[in-house]
């Protein structure tokens, strides 16, 4: 029996696969997208609200105006870039919004429409401006090349049989919530739906150093703070097959590879 569901799991899947997909919008890879843009934007701006009605926002105003200087300076260079590549519709409905969140975890996340949260947990690491301008970059890049989107799309196949975004949030209002949550990385646990594929964060890692050079970061400097992150995980981390996360050293290494494509783009304040 379980064995005629998963057949029947996959059969479901391969029809969506035909009939659903898309482009990343910069890498070209083909990826499953079931739920319209529009669908996407309003769920994300509605969860966003949500949450930001459920959770404290930073009193510290250095830092809030840090969080939201960097995220402009990501956005206008995200903008940039996809004007340059005839790409600017994939960017229509955006409505950007940089807000620091009062929380020890060490976390930050974009929902697609660039609604982006940063804990201030993260900041000791960050350290400065250039740390978060990487965080910040990568998870734009996440929001801006669909991953958002393709999580979704695949766990509402996986999980609710197929079912469209808006009749789940209308029939499950729950669990398609804590989908929702699980996909942009809102507190999710090993065991329901990991956030990002390697696949993933491979590709924000290298869009997120190009659109962090192009708003005058140094991508280089991106290589410290993930030195940073690993020191800070050393003993916790869990091997890397176990995770859907590249270990420390691969990504590590992933990113000193990227490099010289994105300083291609690195425009030097001043400059």
């Amino acid at each position: 029996m379980r064995s005629l569901r998963w057949k029947a799991r996959v059969i479901i899947i391969a029809a969506f696969v035909l009939v659903g997909c898309s482009t990343v919008p910069i890498t070209g890879r083909k990826q499953l997208d079931l739920v319209p843009n529009s669908t996407m934007l309003a769920t994300s701006f509605q969860e966003y609200d949500k949450f930001l009605k459920e959770h404290k926002l930073s009193s510290n105003q250095q830092q809030t105006q840090m969080v939201q200087r960097v995220g402009v300076r990501i956005q206008k260079a995200v903008e940039q870039y996809f004007q340059q590549k005839n790409l600017s519709q994939q960017l229509n409905g955006y409505a950007w919004e940089f807000n620091l969140v009062e929380s020890e975890e060490v976390n930050a996340w974009c929902m697609p429409g660039g609604k982006v949260v940063v804990y201030t947990g993260i900041l000791p690491i960050t350290r400065d401006e250039v740390g978060l301008a990487t965080v910040m970059g990568h998870e734009i890049a996440h929001a801006v090349a669909r991953h958002g989107n393709e999580r979704m799309s695949q766990a509402l196949v996986t999980q609710m049989g197929g079912m469209a975004l808006a009749v789940a949030l209308e029939q499950n209002p729950s669990q398609t919530s804590q989908l929702w949550m699980a996909v942009y990385g809102m507190g999710a646990q090993v065991g329901i739906l990991l956030p990002y594929s390697r696949l993933h964060e491979s590709e924000a890692d290298r869009l997120g150093l190009i659109f962090m050079a192009m708003a005058g970061y140094d991508p280089n400097k991106a290589v410290e703070f993930w030195q940073r992150m690993s020191q800070m995980k050393s003993g916790q981390a869990p091997p890397e097959f176990m995770s859907t996360h590249p270990s420390d050293e691969t990504r590590i290494k992933k990113i000193k590879e990227f490099l010289p494509e994105a300083m291609q783009y690195y425009q030097r304040p001043g400059s």
